[in-house]
């Protein structure tokens, strides 16, 4: 099958999004299917055409940038080209070309599967407000035209206002990829030693440094942590530097990394081997976001399947790992205090949050991600369109995992 996917950004850039995107094509790719991704040539160092693990990649130049959003004037005629060759258009939002990208595909009667892998909720001011705005109509639009409207968790899409329209319409809940690289005990034990280790309660955190993350609720945290256990480390993964958008909020957090310098390690992007080695050396991984637009926190389950338990927040969709796992703990939104809380019970007894990492790498393995998305795909190539929302034997069975877990 032909396959379009389209979304702005995509590897190398680094977020969840893209990372999902990444590993669903290359899968897909992997099972014998023509994969295209159309998407902007964020950086202009990119090639426009490229081929990256049987994935062919259509990198359209950018004009000009509104905050997050790229204007990219190529964009419309090359959607047409591809639009005209694919067997169906898979939109991942949000994104403010979707629209127009769902128009062809109605037009050209091809399906067209929208991925909603978060809300937009940009930084404080009057102007990211007015983009909020505008970016959630083209996203409503978008979702009028597909076919199918696809989330995570069923958690995040009755909370979600804009996916909640298409419970038992069109929503369908399909389980995110998750998968890393295999790391050798030396490769483990390379990682403790270039970071000084051995000896400490190691506390991660995997994401960029962005204003959702909430970066600053673990570093508030840390002194009631410390307090408890003074061996205590953090280790942060991911890109903190010229984040496009974010300069003002790395700016804000400068002085509480320049507090904590000796025990709060900023690593950059970890990749492959050095990613799984960066796991295996946690006691625990928080997760701290603060608004809508983490949907559910693929790193959760990256931990988790390297026996790490987890420190969550309690954002709808992002709880459910834990929820369904019970390796770790859920703590409010925002509030460092709980955090703390769970994570000086975590550290106190992580062996009694630590559960049978096989069964959670089986049910969020990419391969069983591709095969949801092309039972959808066939189904809509044969108008055999559900009228209820789809639920995977995943997570059925993860659910048993933890007697009384409510439904996704």
């Amino acid at each position: 099958m032909k396959i379009l996917e389209v979304l702005t950004y995509y590897r190398p850039w680094v977020s969840g999004l893209t990372i999902y995107v990444e590993r669903l094509s290359r899968t897909l790719a992997a099972q014998g299917h023509d994969v295209t991704v159309l998407t902007s040539q964020y950086d202009s160092d990119l090639p426009q055409y490229d081929v990256i693990d049987g994935v062919k990649i259509v990198r359209i130049p950018v004009a000009a940038r509104v905050s997050k959003g790229v204007l990219m004037p190529g964009f419309g005629p090359m959607a047409w080209k591809l639009a005209r060759e694919t067997d169906v258009i898979h939109l991942h939002l949000p994104q403010f070309d979707a629209p127009g990208v769902a128009m062809r595909g109605r037009i050209l009667n091809k399906p067209v599967v929208l991925t909603y892998h978060c809300d937009l909720q940009l930084p404080s001011g009057a102007f990211n407000r007015m983009v909020d705005k505008v970016v959630l109509g083209m996203n409503r639009l978008a979702g009028e035209l597909a076919d199918a409207v696809v989330t995570y968790t069923r958690d995040y899409g009755t909370h979600s206002p804009y996916l909640s329209k298409y419970l038992g319409e069109k929503l369908y809940i399909v389980p995110p990829p998750v998968e890393l690289a295999d790391s050798s005990e030396k490769d483990v034990q390379q990682f403790k030693a270039k970071y000084n280790l051995e000896g400490k309660k190691v506390i991660g955190i995997a994401a960029r440094l962005a204003t959702e993350k909430g970066v600053e609720v673990l570093l508030n945290a840390l002194p009631q942590v410390l307090e408890k256990h003074p061996d205590a480390v953090v280790l942060h993964a991911g890109p903190y530097e010229n984040i496009i958008g974010e300069e003002g909020y790395a700016a804000r957090l400068a002085p509480l990394f320049e507090k904590y310098r000796g025990i709060y390690h900023l690593l950059g992007n970890l990749e492959g081997a050095e990613l799984t080695a960066f796991y295996k050396n946690l006691d625990l991984l928080t997760v701290c976001s603060l608004n809508s637009t983490e949907s559910f926190g693929l790193v959760q389950i990256e931990a988790m399947n390297n026996g790490v338990p987890v420190a969550a927040c309690g954002l709808p969709g992002v709880r459910q790992p834990v929820t369904m796992t019970g390796m770790g703990e859920v703590s409010g939104i925002g509030d460092h205090l709980a955090l703390a809380q769970s994570i000086n019970n975590i550290l106190d007894n992580k062996t009694s949050y630590v559960k049978d990492a096989t069964l959670i790498q089986n049910s969020f393995s990419p391969t069983q991600t591709a095969n949801e998305y092309m039972k959808l795909f066939r189904n809509l190539q044969q108008n055999l369109h559900e009228t209820r929302a789809l639920e995977p034997d995943a997570y059925d069975r993860l659910r048993a995992m933890r007697d009384g877990s409510p439904l996704i």
